[in-house]
């Protein structure tokens, strides 16, 4: 897991998102090496996790390549090219099942 990646990682914790998942995608795409894949409660919630997650990288100089969904908020997508973060709505993650589409991707324990 890269540095930047961790740091998205921790953002979305502090902001309480819910069911964290990282995706290790290599040798599955070629477009990324990870997903980091979490769910927020409200369109609010949503936006406030990639509110965290950009300002944070941005302090590390990182901005995304790509930012999609944010006014909708039922799934926004930041590319940060070596990963791209999911933070969706819990009946839209359901609906996507980003898992399920990518399950010969490795699961990367993530600390709490």
């Amino acid at each position: 897991m890269t540095r930047h990646l961790e740091e998205a990682v921790h953002a979305a914790q502090g902001r309480k998102a819910l069911d964290l998942r990282v995706l290790n995608l290599e040798g599955v795409s070629s477009f990324t090496d990870f997903f980091l894949i979490c769910s927020g409660t409200s369109t609010r919630h949503t936006q406030a996790i990639c509110d965290a997650i950009v300002e944070e990288l941005k302090k590390k100089g990182a901005s995304p390549a790509h930012l999609e969904g944010y006014t909708q908020a039922e799934w926004i997508l930041l590319d940060y090219l070596d990963f791209v973060v999911h933070i969706f709505l819990e009946r839209a993650r359901e609906f996507y099942d980003l898992e399920r589409l990518w399950k010969k991707a490795v699961r990367v324990a993530i600390a709490d």
